[in-house]
């Protein structure tokens, strides 16, 4: 197990403290709101260069602006909208030279049934298969110098497994939690593949979950949604709601921490890595499903048909 010192209340920035990523690039989806926020303060405080990646270009300027005025790093903004694989084929075509880190921190969550162009649902397309599509078009650049691409998970995979049967929803009630659930799910079995695929490319992928946090990710939900949805998850305690600060601490372990050097395939959370999920904790571990490297390797099977698909259309 991976342990690490910090804890629940650590932030981006004490993960941070002493951590040297000069001349690092890194890329950050969603790099404009949240969480997101955090990680690229705290990568640009350590001296890395770093791109946001946002569908809000103004909302990515204001913060690169705000950020590079504070760290004195060079921020940027690009164009890149998850749930558009034209988008995402755009980003990736754009890049030029290196990249040292890749952030797949963007996401929806509970949205209400709505599919893509191509039919997808939203949540899968966008959650998993805009990051899938994103890390296999910038494969050269992270193979260049070796890299860790870091995913933003939730323990809403404990919610549901990768439905393979029905991902999108074609033929089953549509349950937006769920479907969350099984998109977050998809973000930890990425890494599990990844692993065995590109151990041998000095690429290594890792998963977590950032906490409870007020953000923009809740618009779809009300206040009295989202304390149905801790007591339903059976919690025998009221869950603890963390900062943006403190949030994006997780995503700086698993971006910076010697300890997962080499390392692909974990699922973290409060800066350590996660233990097994406790039957009918829908808040804290790891489902044994998101560690099966059968799902795992299904799912990269299925994702790479998924996109193949339209280059045959």
């Amino acid at each position: 197990m991976i342990t690490t010192g910090f804890g629940f209340e650590t932030t981006a920035l004490q993960v941070v403290e002493g951590v040297d990523l000069t001349g690092r690039r890194a890329v950050v989806t969603g790099g404009a709101s949240g969480i997101g926020v955090e990680t690229v303060r705290a990568l640009a405080t350590a001296g890395a260069e770093v791109t946001i990646a946002a569908r809000d270009i103004d909302a990515g300027e204001r913060v690169a602006t705000a950020l590079a005025k504070s760290t004195g790093a060079h921020i940027s903004v690009a164009h890149l909208d998850l749930s558009s694989q034209a988008s995402v084929k755009a980003f990736a075509r754009n890049w030029d030279g290196p990249l040292h880190l890749l952030v797949n921190n963007a996401g929806v969550m509970a949205t209400p049934l709505t599919r893509t162009p191509e039919g997808w649902e939203l949540q899968f397309a966008t959650n998993h298969l805009g990051h899938f599509a994103l890390t296999l078009g910038l494969f050269n650049s992270l193979r260049a110098e070796g890299a860790r691409v870091v995913n933003v998970s939730s323990s809403a995979h404990l919610m549901s497994d990768v439905v393979f049967d029905d991902i999108h929803y074609a033929h089953r009630e549509y349950d937006r939690w769920e479907a969350y659930g099984q998109s977050k799910t998809a973000n930890i079995l990425f890494g599990v593949e990844a692993g065995h695929r590109w151990a041998g490319e000095g690429i290594t992928m890792n998963a977590l979950m950032p906490g409870s946090i007020a953000t923009n990710l809740q618009r779809h939900l009300t206040q009295q949604e989202l304390q149905d949805r801790i007591r339903q998850s059976g919690a025998t305690a009221t869950r603890r709601v963390k900062t943006p600060e403190q949030g994006a601490a997780t995503t700086l372990v698993a971006a910076t921490s010697p300890l997962l050097e080499g390392v692909s395939g974990k699922y973290l959370e409060d800066c350590n890595e996660a233990t097994p999920a406790e039957p009918g904790n829908h808040l804290r571990g790891l489902a044994a499903y998101a560690q099966s490297e059968e799902s795992a390797a299904q799912l990269w099977k299925v994702s790479e048909e998924t996109l193949w698909s339209l280059k045959a259309a």
